[in-house]
């Protein structure tokens, strides 16, 4: 095993998505993959992207969103595991799709929201679409206090 991707949300999952991963990446000598997937710039055909105050949130989001994944890309670090963090911003299942051929994973560490079936049926999640469409081995940790 050299390469394991961890995807982080910053839900509170992310946390236990790390520590996973890092436990998995010392104990193989892997490198660690952090990856957020930001959701893209809302842009529609025939629409200008917005006025400036909404750029301008949108770019502290992200620069928000690149300080928290670079807090566990040191976490990491620090405990001697070789990491590398990406935000990646586009449709959040097939970049992470994309992305796990890329850098040849050959382990996927994500967290499980416990979301109601009813949710999931309506809005899709992303551990079912990784189950179901991947071809490398999935480490779901599922949220403390879902049941």
């Amino acid at each position: 095993m050299k390469n394991i991707l961890a995807l982080i949300d910053f839900s509170d999952s992310s946390s236990q998505v790390v520590d996973k991963a890092c436990e998995m990446a010392k104990n193989y000598g892997a490198k660690c993959w952090l990856i957020h997937v930001a959701s893209p710039n809302p842009e529609f055909v025939g629409y200008e992207i917005g006025p400036q105050y909404i750029r301008d949130s949108r770019a502290d989001e992200l620069k928000q969103e690149h300080e928290q994944l670079q807090f566990h890309k040191k976490i990491l670090i620090d405990r001697g595991v070789d990491c590398e963090a990406l935000l990646i911003q586009g449709p959040i299942n097939e970049t992470i799709a994309q992305e796990i051929k890329k850098l040849e994973a050959d382990l996927v560490v994500a967290g499980s929201h416990g979301r109601s079936r009813l949710y999931d049926l309506l809005v899709g999640s992303v551990a079912e679409y990784l189950i179901k469409n991947i071809d490398v081995p999935i480490l779901l940790i599922p949220q403390k206090g879902t049941k």
